[in-house]
């Protein structure tokens, strides 16, 4: 079939490389692309939220499955839209609804969805700007450090672990007076820091079944052992050590489970990805937030990790079909690096050209996947955003994925590139 994918950033052209790797798949178009989808791809210039021209777009090219990567979309209502169109009703789309979209969309909806279902997660209330002198109070019970988090969509940067009652406060004043994150922190989530290690667990469901993809670690903050601003993700490992089977059985018992049994009595529509941060606090997991999509950097090592067709997953989702696949993964390890320009997650320039990329996404052991890139009327890859290209290395173990990613990652250069050099060095410690 032909297949429309929604996204322009590393995760929509891992999705890329996946899809065209199917047998399923006659055309894949991708709406904007960068770069790299651009190898293996059509890019189309439509926009994401441009959902006129999308739908016109589908139908003038007999499109079979639309696959939506980012959540903005999804949470400003694509599927929606589309369902509500008697030409494109039957139309398998990869996103949830507008409703489910809010438990990324709103993290206060989000937080009360897990009360209703017994879902673990941290203890938290939420305040606007007119209750702010209770949430004063609030915050100078709470033990240090605290959680302030931006109800809205901030790009992953919404969300501040506050070292002192006093910062707490500024931040908090910051966040619902002067408007720090727009619209999104007109609500903002105060909660108790969870104290342990975290994890991203995915799972596909079609509203109903559900299929556990592998799990992966992300690393936030810009600088080297997690110092500095967060960023959208500055790497990724998968599996993770620490998941172990017990702990994932605690995992899909305590929270896959009552969530998609939750969406599904709440009359929530859900077809797509879930993805779900979690705290691992001594064996058990908690809950810290629900994505409504697949994560960037972590699809990156993901999606290597899955053998069986993709295409074939995405439409047994899109059909309501998913408990008849059988998912099968790839026993290896991935580690994904992302390079970034210089400034990023501040201000950072665009337009330099890259070095050192290769032809295709798969070289030896490791694979490059464009985010912020863009050609020029030469057919020069230049940078087009903070975060420019994730470098996945594949091994046995994480010593050897690492070593295969990071020798790509020295072949990659441009001006004032800067990548972490200790991503998954906790995990290496870990297995050692």
């Amino acid at each position: 079939m032909n297949i429309l994918l929604l996204g322009s950033g590393g995760r929509e052209h891992a999705f890329a490389w996946k899809i065209v790797g199917s047998p399923k798949c006659s055309k894949l178009f991708v709406a904007p692309g960068n770069a790299g989808t651009a190898q293996i791809a059509q890019n189309i210039s439509i926009g994401i939220n441009d959902f006129e021209a999308l739908t016109e777009f589908v139908l003038e090219n007999n499109i079979g499955m639309v696959v939506v990567g980012p959540e903005e979309p999804l949470v400003k209502g694509i599927v929606d839209y589309f369902q509500a169109n008697p030409a494109t009703k039957e139309l398998p789309i990869i996103g949830p609804g507008q409703l489910g979209a809010t438990m990324e969309g709103s993290k206060d909806f989000s937080k009360q969805f897990m009360e209703r279902n017994n879902i673990p997660t941290a203890a938290s209330e939420t305040f606007t700007k007119d209750n702010i002198n209770q949430a004063y109070k609030f915050i100078d019970a709470q033990t240090i450090p605290v959680v302030l988090k931006a109800d809205g969509l901030a790009a992953g940067k919404g969300v501040l672990i506050c070292q002192s009652h006093q910062e707490a406060k500024e931040s908090l004043r910051e966040m619902l007076v002067e408007n720090k994150f727009g619209e999104a922190s007109s609500k903002v989530v105060i909660e108790q820091f969870l104290d342990g290690i975290e994890l991203s667990v995915f799972v596909a469901t079609d509203g109903k079944s559900y299929k556990i993809l592998p799990e992966a670690k992300d690393y936030k903050r810009i600088g080297e052992a997690d110092t500095g601003l967060n960023t959208g993700g500055m790497g990724a490992v998968s599996p993770v050590p620490f998941a172990d089977t017990d702990f994932m059985q605690k995992v899909e018992e305590r929270v896959i489970k009552p969530t998609v049994n939750g969406l599904h009595k709440e009359k929530i529509r859900y077809t797509g990805f879930l993805f779900i941060g979690l705290m691992n606090i001594g064996g058990d997991p908690y809950v810290i937030e629900y994505n409504v999509r697949m994560g960037d950097p972590e699809t990156q090592a993901v999606l290597p990790r899955i053998k069986s067709d993709f295409v074939d997953l995405l439409y047994s989702m899109g059909t309501m079909n998913l408990d008849n696949y059988k998912i099968e993964l790839e026993s290896f390890t991935s580690t994904t690096v992302v390079l970034v320009a210089g400034g990023y997650p501040g201000d950072y320039k665009k337009g330099d050209k890259i070095s050192g990329l290769g032809k295709q996404v798969k070289e030896n052991n490791s694979l490059v996947f464009h985010a912020g890139t863009t050609l020029n009327s030469d057919g020069d890859v230049l940078t087009n955003g903070g975060r420019v290209i994730a470098v996945t290395g594949i091994g046995q173990d994480v010593e050897s994925a690492l070593s295969n990613a990071y020798s790509k990652v020295a072949e990659i250069t441009w001006d004032a590139q800067y990548h972490r050099k200790d991503i998954g060095q906790d995990i290496l410690a870990l297995v050692k």
